[in-house]
C-alpha cells in the first residue's frame, strides 16, 4: 500500500485533528501512580505558553464536559481529541520492563524515545525509560494522561511542534503492534535453531536455469467494464507446474514483485502479474482525498474477480496454438499477493468477507489515531451484503506479504479457509501493523500455515529494488538492507509453491525455521514457524478479549 506524499496529509481526516489534539498532548503514555507526579501540563507552541490542570483534562476524558478552566479549550478540546485522551495500549504488565529495554535497542524504538525527548524539553532517555518502566507494570493500559501522571515532575512542558510530526508516525496502535512483536522477536529467538544445523545440495533461492521470457496480456471484460492487463513471465519448464498469478498493493502495479515473478519462472513455473485497474497507482492519482472513500468499495469484490476473470482467459489460451499453450495449469493456482493484494489472496484462498464486521469497527472504534490500513479497509462499508465469499476453487494456496486483513474477515472469516497459507509479518510496518493485519489473522487459520517473520523490515521492504514506490510520510527499509528477506521470500515461495507438486517431499525442507535462520542477520533477523509460540498465542488472546 503506497500513498502519495503531496496527497496524503489533506486526506486524511484524522490529521484534522491532530494538530489540536497534539497540542495538548504529543506522547501516550501507561498508568500509575507515582510519589511525584505531574499536576499541569504546560503547552508550548513558539512564544506561546498555556498552564493545563491535569485533573480537568481528566475530568473532561471521562465525562466529555469542559470544566470551568477549560472553557477557552473548547474549539480545542473536540470529541476526537477527548478520544485521544482516552485510547489505550495494552500491553501484558509482565513483559513491561522488558518492552522498554527491547523498544530502547531496536532503530523504531530509538526513534521513539528520541522523539519523546524532543517534545518533552529537559528530560533525558533514562528518565522516559524510567517512567515507562513504572507505568508498564500496571494493568489499565497507556493513555496519554496517565504518561503525564507518572511523569517525576509537578509540570512537564511539551513542545507542541515537535508532537505533531511525532504523532504522525507513532500511535498507540503501533506501539502495542511493537510491544507484541518484542515477544514474539523474543520467543522465536528462543527457539531458532543454529545456522550451522541447515545443509542440503539444493539452493531454492538461487536463480534457475531456466531462460525467461515475458510478454503482455490485455483483456476486456464488458460485463464488469474493466480492462484487466497482466504480464506474463514463461519459460521450458514442467507444463504441469502450478500457475502464479501475483497481485499487487494499493497504489502499485503489477512491477513491484518482478524480481519474484522472474526467479518462479526461471525454476519452470508461468507466473501472471495482474494489474488491478480501480487500485492500482493510476487509480490513487485521480481517486477521492477521503481516505476512507479512497476506492471504490467494488474494489473489494472486483480484485478477487479480477484474478478469476483472469484465468478463464487464460484457460482459453492454454488450448490455443503458441507459446504458452499448455503452459497455464489454471486448475492448480497459487495467489501471492502484497498488502491489498494479499487480502485478495486470502479471499480467493476461502476466506469469508464479514461486512458486519468492519461497518462496526468503522462506526465504534475509528480514530485518526488508526493506521492508513484501518482507514482503508471502512471503504468496504458502502458495500450492501452482509458477507461475501469470493474463493475459487481453482486456487490451491496463497502467499500474503504484509496483508491487509484488519476486521474484512471478522473473528472467523479466515477459519473458512482449507488450503495452505503462508504470511510474511515485518515488524516496523507501519501502513499495515502486524498485530491487527497479520499475527491476528494467522491465528485464525486453522489449517497448513506459516508465518514468516522479518524483524525490522517495512512495509515496502519486500518490493522489487527497481520498483519505484510513490513518496509517502513513513519511513521505509529497502534496497541492499532488505536482500535477504527477498532471497528469502524467493526460495520459501518456490518451497512453498512446489507443495503442489510431486517435488513436495524434496522442498519440504524448505519451509523450516533452520533454513530461515540460515539466511537470517543480525541487521535483519527472519524467522518462519508454523504455529505462534504459546507465551504469545496467550497475549494474542488477551488483547483480543479486551476488545
Amino acid at each position: 500500500m503506497q500513498f502519495p506524499l503531496g496527497k496524503f496529509p489533506n486526506q486524511i481526516p484524522w490529521l484534522r485533528g491532530l494538530v489540536c489534539s497534539c497540542t495538548l498532548v504529543g506522547i501516550w503514555g501507561m498508568a500509575t501512580p507515582a510519589t511525584l507526579a505531574a499536576e499541569t501540563v504546560t503547552i508550548r507552541f513558539g512564544s506561546f505558553q498555556q498552564a493545563i490542570a491535569v485533573a480537568d483534562l481528566e475530568e473532561f476524558a471521562k465525562t466529555g464536559k469542559l470544566p470551568k478552566n477549560l472553557k477557552l479549550f473548547s474549539s480545542i478540546l473536540t470529541p476526537q481529541v477527548r478520544g485521544l485522551l482516552s485510547q489505550r495500549l495494552q500491553i501484558d504488565p509482565k513483559i513491561g520492563d522488558k518492552f522498554v529495554a527491547g523498544l530502547s535497542k531496536i532503530p523504531a524504538g530509538k526513534q521513539f524515545i528520541s522523539s519523546l525527548g524532543a517534545i518533552i524539553p529537559g528530560s533525558t532517555a533514562e528518565s522516559l525509560e524510567a517512567t515507562l518502566n513504572i507505568a508498564l507494570r500496571q494493568v489499565n493500559g497507556l493513555t496519554a494522561l496517565s504518561f503525564v501522571r507518572a511523569y517525576p515532575q509537578e509540570n512537564v512542558t511539551i513542545d507542541a511542534s515537535k508532537a505533531i510530526s511525532f504523532a504522525v508516525e507513532f500511535n498507540p496502535r503501533y506501539l502495542q503492534s511493537q510491544a507484541f512483536n518484542l515477544l514474539l522477536t523474543r520467543e522465536l529467538d528462543a527457539t531458532a535453531p543454529s545456522t550451522t544445523r541447515f545443509k542440503s545440495t539444493l539452493n531454492p533461492a538461487a536463480p534457475g536455469k531456466l531462460t525467461v521470457q515475458t510478454q503482455t496480456l490485455s483483456f476486456r471484460d464488458s460485463e464488469r467494464n474493466r480492462t484487466i492487463i497482466a504480464d506474463i513471465y514463461g519459460s521450458q519448464g514442467d507444463k504441469q507446474q502450478p500457475l502464479v498469478v501475483i497481485s499487487h498493493g494499493f497504489g502499485a502495479n503489477r512491477q513491484f514483485l518482478t524480481y519474484l515473478a522472474n526467479h518462479l519462472s526461471s525454476h519452470g513455473v508461468t507466473v501472471a502479474a495482474i494489474e488491478h485497474p480501480g487500485s492500482n497507482s493510476t487509480a490513487v492519482r485521480t481517486a477521492n482525498t477521503n481516505l476512507a472513500k479512497l476506492m471504490p468499495a467494488t474494489e473489494f469484490i472486483d480484485r478477487p474477480q479480477d484474478i478469476s476473470f483472469l484465468l478463464n482467459q487464460l484457460a482459453k489460451i492454454n488450448l490455443q496454438p503458441g507459446r504458452l499453450q499448455g503452459k497455464l495449469n489454471t486448475e492448480k493456482v497459487t495467489v501471492i499477493g502484497h498488502s491489498l493484494g494479499g487480502y485478495t489472496a486470502l479471499a480467493l484462498a476461502g476466506g469469508e468477507i464479514n461486512l458486519k464486521n468492519v461497518r462496526e469497527f468503522c462506526r465504534d472504534s475509528l480514530s485518526f489515531l488508526e493506521a492508513p490500513a484501518d482507514w482503508l479497509q471502512c471503504a468496504a462499508t458502502n458495500l450492501p451484503e452482509k458477507k461475501l465469499q469470493l474463493g475459487d476453487s481453482r486456487v490451491k494456496s496463497a502467499i500474503a506479504l504484509n496483508p491487509l486483513v484488519g476486521k474484512l474477515f471478522g473473528d472467523k472469516g479466515l477459519s473458512k479457509i482449507r488450503q495452505p497459507i503462508l504470511i510474511l509479518t515485518s515488524t516496523a510496518d507501519t501502513i499495515t501493523p502486524s498485530l491487527k493485519h497479520q499475527l491476528v489473522p494467522f491465528s485464525q487459520i486453522s489449517g497448513t500455515k506459516y508465518l514468516l517473520t522479518a524483524v525490522g523490515a517495512t512495509h515496502l521492504s519486500i518490493g522489487d529494488p527497481k520498483y519505484q514506490a510513490n513518496n509517502t510520510l513513513v519511513r521505509e527499509r529497502r534496497g541492499k538492507d532488505t536482500a535477504s528477506l527477498r532471497m528469502l521470500t524467493q526460495g520459501v515461495s518456490l518451497a512453498f509453491i512446489k507443495q503442489l507438486t510431486p517435488e513436495a517431499n524434496q522442498y519440504k525442507q524448505f519451509l523450516s525455521s533452520a533454513y530461515t535462520q540460515s539466511l537470517s542477520g543480525t541487521e535483519l533477523p527472519l524467522r518462519l514457524v508454523s504455529e505462534l509460540p504459546t507465551n504469545v498465542e496467550s497475549w494474542l488472546e488477551k488483547i483480543q478479549d479486551k476488545k
